[in-house]
C-alpha cells in the first residue's frame, strides 16, 4: 500500500470518528435538555426528598450538564457506557443480549435482497418490454412504496390468520426448550420468516431496479458492441464487463441498507416482538434510559459508518481507478 493510499484511508477513519463524536454529543445534549426526569419513576410520594436526591445523585443527574458531559466522555473513552436505569446492569451487557438477533436479521435480509434483486432483474431484462417485465416493474414499485408496518400486517393476516402456518411474533415458541436441536432450529426459522419477508421485500424491489437499470445501461454502451464484434462470448462480456461496471450504485445502496438494518429495524422488531436493537432503542427512549439511548445511537451510527466503509472498499476492489474518489 502506498503512502498516499494509507493517508487517504486514515483520513477517512478520522472523519468517521469525528462523525461518531458529533452524533453521541448531539444525542447526549438532546436527551438531557428534553423534558422529564428518569429518576422520577423510582420516586414515591411516601419517600423523603432526601432519598429522591440520592437517586438523582446515583444516576449522576445532580451535576450541571457540562460536568455530566465531561464525565460521559471520560467513560466513553474507556469503553464504559454506564449502567442502564431500566435493566440495572452495564449497558453493553444489555446490548450484547439484543444485538445477535439484529445482526442475524440484517445479514440474512441483505443477502435475500441482493440475490432476489439480481435474479429477478436478469429474468426481467431477458424479457425486456414483454408483459412479465412490465409486471415485475409495477410490482416492485408497489412493494417499495408500501410502508413496512402495512406489509408486515398483510403478511401476518395471510400466513398467520388465514393460513395458520407461521407464528405472528416472538423469536421462539414457549415449548422451545423441549425440542430437539433440529426442532429448535426449525422453530427459530419459522419465527423469522415473516420478519425477514417484511424487511427484505422492499429492499429486493429497490435492488431489482438498481440491477435492471444498471445492467441495461452498461449493455447499451459502445464498448459492449465492440466486444461482441470482436468475438467475445456473451457470458464473458457479462461477467467481466457488464456486471462490474453496473455495481457501483448497487454497492452504495447496499452499504446504506446494511447500515440501516444493523442499526435496528425499529418497526419490524416491534410488530413481530423480536428482541433486537430497534425494540431496545424504542423501549429505552420511552423509559428515558439515558445511557441505553446513547449506547444504541452510538452502535447504530458505528454500524452505518462501518457498512459504508466496507462496501466502499469492495467498490475500490472492483474498480481501482476510483479509490481516491471513494475513500476520500
Amino acid at each position: 500500500m502506498t503512502k498516499e493510499k494509507l493517508y487517504t484511508i486514515l483520513k477517512r477513519l478520522f472523519s468517521s470518528l469525528l462523525i461518531l463524536f458529533f452524533i453521541i454529543t448531539l444525542v447526549f445534549v438532546l436527551i438531557r435538555i428534553s423534558p422529564g426526569d428518569p429518576s422520577q419513576k423510582y420516586i414515591s410520594p411516601k419517600l423523603s426528598p432526601e432519598l429522591a436526591q440520592e437517586i438523582r445523585k446515583s444516576f449522576g443527574l445532580d451535576a450541571p450538564i457540562f460536568i455530566q458531559y465531561i464525565n460521559f466522555l471520560k467513560n466513553i473513552f474507556t469503553g464504559d457506557f454506564g449502567i442502564s436505569y431500566e435493566y440495572r446492569m452495564p449497558v453493553l451487557n444489555v446490548v450484547a443480549e439484543f444485538l445477535p438477533v439484529t445482526i442475524m436479521l440484517a445479514f440474512l435480509s441483505i443477502l435475500i435482497q441482493l440475490i432476489v434483486g439480481y435474479y429477478t432483474a436478469l429474468f426481467s431484462i431477458r424479457r425486456k418490454n414483454f408483459f412479465i417485465d412490465n409486471l415485475f416493474r409495477k410490482i416492485s414499485l408497489l412493494i417499495y412504496v408500501t410502508p413496512g408496518f402495512v406489509l408486515g400486517l398483510i403478511l401476518v393476516f395471510i400466513f398467520t390468520v388465514q393460513l395458520d402456518i407461521l407464528p405472528s411474533g416472538g423469536f421462539k415458541s414457549f415449548y422451545y426448550d423441549e425440542l430437539s436441536l433440529l426442532g429448535q432450529l426449525g422453530d427459530i426459522a419459522s419465527h423469522l420468516i415473516l420478519p425477514l419477508l417484511t424487511l427484505s421485500l422492499p429492499g429486493a424491489a429497490l435492488f431489482f431496479n438498481y440491477f435492471r437499470d444498471g445492467i441495461e445501461d452498461v449493455m447499451s454502451k459502445d464498448f459492449i458492441l465492440y466486444l461482441k464484434a470482436s468475438g467475445f462470448s456473451d457470458k464473458v462480456i457479462f461477467r467481466k464487463h457488464i456486471l462490474p461496471n453496473s455495481l457501483k450504485p448497487i454497492l452504495s445502496g447496499a452499504g446504506i441498507e446494511l447500515g440501516y438494518l444493523l442499526s435496528g429495524t425499529l418497526v419490524t422488531e416491534v410488530i413481530f416482538s423480536l428482541p433486537g436493537m430497534g425494540r431496545l432503542m424504542i423501549n429505552s427512549i420511552l423509559n428515558r434510559d439515558f445511557p441505553m439511548v446513547i449506547a444504541c445511537a452510538f452502535i447504530s451510527a458505528l454500524f452505518i459508518i462501518l457498512s459504508n466503509f466496507i462496501f466502499d472498499l469492495i467498490k475500490v476492489k472492483i474498480d481501482r481507478r476510483i479509490w481516491k474518489e471513494i475513500l476520500s
